[in-house]
């Protein structure tokens, strides 16, 4: 009687500083939680409330981070509690069973891949279109690629412009904050969620997420939960059953994560008295 719930990281279970949003007095503002450290400076935070509910959520359901993040990104990262036994990171590109990658799936991943263009014309042209509001340009696993941006410096039609070439080549184009990703199409989070969620033998799934790189992993799970902030917020995206948060910023961590634990146990008391039923 497993539950799966998928989690995004950043802007939906930690969040930096400005991402917080705390739109309230100093004295009024929650406790926080740092979960990590670059270059000795603090980086991601939780609140305090989103702790309590992060645990709550883990006691009834088997929790999988699943980010965009490169696995040498997502080991900074130091959630409350145990490791989790599974994470995703690379959206979707590895598969990590107790922190360490699983070799089977990149296999699998590489052959996914065969059909789009190859990484290295992604970036050649990432590279003619990059302005001085291009900080700066990397990529993450030898799997996709991103550009830091001056976001208040985009030309207008350069996103656009830039998601127009990708497409033809099976990429897609993703703005989060001041990074504009291009990841293949076929490299998805929600194909490794279908693994882990297998290999767990999980009945129910759950997500969350606030990013266009997380659509495809809500539209995969049976119960998905954004926050009112981010992309998917500010393009008004929707599926049936979904739940926005009321809250933005911070808050919207902890309140998204009650949701998530309110539809575990939700989901576990239908099968326990769906399995009653037909004993009688």
């Amino acid at each position: 009687m497993t539950v799966a719930a998928f989690l995004d990281l950043d802007r939906t279970l930690i969040y930096s500083a400005a991402a917080l949003d705390l739109r309230m007095p100093d004295p009024d503002a929650p406790r926080l939680l740092c979960v990590e450290v670059y270059r000795g400076a603090p980086l991601s935070f939780m609140t305090e409330d989103a702790v309590a509910a992060f645990a709550a959520l883990r006691g009834v359901a088997e929790v999988v981070p699943t980010t965009t993040r490169t696995p040498e990104q997502l080991a900074r990262v130091h959630l409350p509690g145990a490791p989790p036994r599974y994470a995703i990171a690379a959206n979707g590109g590895h598969l990590l069973v107790d922190g360490e990658p699983d070799p089977d799936w990149a296999a699998v991943v590489r052959e996914r891949l065969t059909g789009c263009a190859p990484l290295a014309g992604v970036q050649e042209h990432l590279a003619r279109v990059s302005g001085d509001f291009v900080l700066n340009r990397r990529t993450a696993s030898d799997l996709f690629c991103y550009a830091v941006v001056d976001r208040a410096a985009v030309p207008a039609g350069w996103v656009e412009a830039l998601s127009g070439w990708c497409a033809e080549g099976g990429w897609s184009v993703s703005l989060q904050g001041r990074k504009v990703y291009a990841v293949p199409r076929a490299l998805t989070k929600s194909a490794a969620a279908r693994e882990v969620a297998a290999r767990l033998g999980a009945h129910r799934t759950l997500a969350a997420g606030d990013s266009l790189l997380d659509a495809d992993l809500l539209d995969a799970v049976d119960h998905p939960v954004r926050p009112a902030h981010g992309e998917l917020h500010d393009t008004g995206w929707t599926r049936d059953g979904l739940i926005v948060t009321t809250a933005r910023g911070g808050a919207a961590g902890a309140e998204l994560l009650g949701h998530l634990r309110e539809l575990a146990v939700q989901t576990s008391a239908v099968r326990r008295r769906t399995a009653a039923h037909g004993r009688v």
